[in-house]
């Protein structure tokens, strides 16, 4: 297994019996990350704590952009970095931050990607970005794509039970890019997200 943090390994092995019931939980589906090799989990966004209930259904480290500003308190960014977060400038092209994805990629890591790069205020799912399907293709490695959920599928709600479902990866070649143009990256980005709106759907339907 790949090295991990150790403030992430601290998280997961300790802190994690303190923050778990503030965020409680199920996993389903874990078994389809691969055990190794770069991948992008491709995750809707509720909250803050779904970084957790990720981190916490995986013994693999998740690496995930953070917006900067939430490094801007030096404490508090050494922390973000301890668990594998790196800042991006949001609402532009941040080269650095891209960079930081490309090296995580080739050395072999998981990235967590929410791609509509913001949190839900009702649950609801928003419109995602390409951002993941672009760097699926240029380094040609697979998307898991995840589905947080909470019970009645409303907003993140301290002490309420979530459900984390992880699909079957999606192979480079499935989404069909072949030429590297915005309409093939639109219709890739629309190919995962309806499967996480289908993970989403068929998951309240168990639970309603």
């Amino acid at each position: 297994m790949e090295k991990r943090t150790p403030i992430y390994i601290f998280v997961q092995k300790i802190a994690r019996w303190f923050i778990r019931p503030f965020c409680p939980f199920h996993a389903q589906g874990r078994e389809q990350v691969p055990k190794e090799g770069a991948a992008i989990i491709c995750c809707n966004h509720l909250g803050l704590t779904d970084v957790f209930r990720l981190g916490f259904s995986l013994k693999r480290q998740i690496y995930y952009m953070a917006k900067a500003e939430l490094f801007r308190f030096k404490p508090f960014a050494m922390i973000l970095q301890g668990l594998g977060a790196y800042p991006v400038q949001r609402g532009r092209s941040d080269r650095k931050a891209i960079n930081e994805s490309a090296r995580l990629i080739r050395e072999g890591h998981l990235l967590g990607i929410f791609p509509e790069g913001h949190r839900s205020k009702d649950g609801l799912p928003g419109q995602p970005k390409a951002g993941a399907v672009m760097l699926a293709y240029k380094y040609q490695i697979p998307i898991v794509p995840c589905c947080i959920v909470m019970h009645g599928g409303g907003p993140v709600k301290l002490f309420h039970r979530a459900e984390v479902v992880f699909g079957a990866p999606i192979k480079p070649e499935e989404l069909q890019i072949t030429k590297g143009k915005g309409s093939e990256y639109r219709a890739a980005n629309h190919l995962v997200w309806e499967k996480i709106l289908k993970m989403r759907e068929e998951t309240l339907k168990k639970f309603s």
